[in-house]
């Protein structure tokens, strides 16, 4: 198996690293490629560069033709991107994202570059993982819970269209008390925009903190990540909304008639 692993947090964050670093041991692992922002490109989301020209360089712990990392000057789309469709000189056969450093639940998958990641991996034909760690503490944890997912994945029978949504409580290995499959929860509306003077007295804006949860039942990500489990949610690429579709149609018709 050839892997691309990418994230939003940037190529030297320490999600990444770890992920990076376990999955050497895997069996039946041909090679790893890691291709992430140069920086921190957190709530990317699926954004390309179109109007500038991307560069892809080795970083400076590159080790080999097995596992070598790479850092681009764009966005975590526009790794995967990348390696998946020409830059690399092969194909991968599978897109990991992560581990980010924070959630990556309810409504934040819009935003998300980590799941965007996922998702063009997932757009450009590969089976595609996306995995956050709720917190930036204990890595080691979602990276023990990831390699058992990983090494059953061939159990599972995964739509064309769809990636899986990891996200893993910021909790010691021992005090995880299993896996649950989920639905996306939803958060309230962002907090306010914060605005402030520069030194220069002209004004700036920060954008204010997310929602807490507003749909956070017993099925949800929020859920079980507060109950100390870990979520797995399936994400379909298609956003068609086919429970409206049909009554458009309608309403079309009429129109034409």
């Amino acid at each position: 198996m050839k892997l691309l692993i990418s994230n939003d947090d940037g190529y030297f964050a320490p999600g990444i690293q770890t992920l990076f670093a376990a999955l050497k041991n895997q069996p039946n692992l041909e090679s790893m490629t890691l291709i992430a922002p140069d920086r921190n490109r957190s709530a990317a989301s699926n954004s390309l560069t179109l109007l500038n020209p991307l560069r892809m360089q080795p970083t400076s712990n590159e080790e080999n033709g097995k596992f070598r990392q790479f850092h681009v000057n764009g966005t975590p789309t526009d790794c995967v991107h990348l390696g998946v469709n020409g830059a690399l000189g092969f194909q991968p056969d599978m897109v990991i994202s992560g581990i980010n450093a924070g959630a990556n639940m309810g409504d934040d998958v819009i935003y998300s570059g980590t799941v965007a990641a996922a998702t063009e991996g997932r757009f450009l034909g590969k089976p595609s993982i996306a995995i956050s760690l709720c917190g930036d503490k204990h890595f080691d944890s979602a990276t023990h819970f990831f390699l058992k997912i990983f090494a059953d994945l061939e159990q599972l029978n995964l739509s064309a269209d769809s990636i899986l949504n990891i996200n893993v409580p910021d909790l010691p290995i021992e005090q995880i008390k299993g896996i649950k499959v989920t639905r996306l929860g939803r958060r309230h509306a962002s907090e306010p925009v914060v605005s402030q003077l520069d030194p220069r007295g002209l004004p700036i804006h920060w954008i204010g903190p997310a929602g807490v949860a507003a749909d956070s039942a017993e099925d949800t990500d929020f859920h079980a990540v507060e109950n100390g489990y870990i979520s797995i949610t399936p994400l379909k690429i298609d956003l068609t909304d086919y429970q409206t579709l049909h009554s458009l149609q309608n309403w079309a018709h009429k129109l034409d008639a």
